[in-house]
C-alpha cells in the first residue's frame, strides 16, 4: 500500500507538496509542545519555511540554530525539502 501511495505521489508530482503539508501537520511532534505553542504561523513556499514565533528569545534561538533546524526537518522527511527558514 505504501509503495502504491508513493508511486501515486510521484506520478502526479505531489510528493513535495505532501512533504510540506506533513511538516506543518506534525510540527508539534517534530519540534515539541513548547515551540509549537509559541508558533503563530507556519507555511512552506518553494522550499522556504516561513515561521512566526510569538516569543522573541525563542525566535532568536531558532535563528541561531537555523541550519540545525533545517537538518532536523529534512531528516524527518527523508528528503532535502527545506532550503531556507525565514522568520516573519
Amino acid at each position: 500500500m505504501k509503495d502504491a501511495f508513493e508511486s501515486f505521489l510521484k506520478a502526479y508530482n505531489l510528493k513535495s507538496r505532501f512533504n510540506e503539508t506533513y511538516l506543518i501537520t506534525y510540527w508539534e511532534k517534530i519540534m515539541g509542545a513548547s515551540i509549537a505553542n509559541r508558533t503563530e504561523k507556519i507555511y512552506v513556499r518553494n522550499g522556504v519555511l516561513f515561521l512566526r514565533i510569538s516569543s522573541s528569545p525563542l525566535r532568536q534561538e531558532l535563528v541561531l540554530a537555523k541550519s540545525k533546524l533545517m537538518e532536523l526537518l529534512n531528516a524527518e522527511i527523508g528528503e532535502a525539502i527545506i532550503q531556507d527558514v525565514v522568520f516573519i
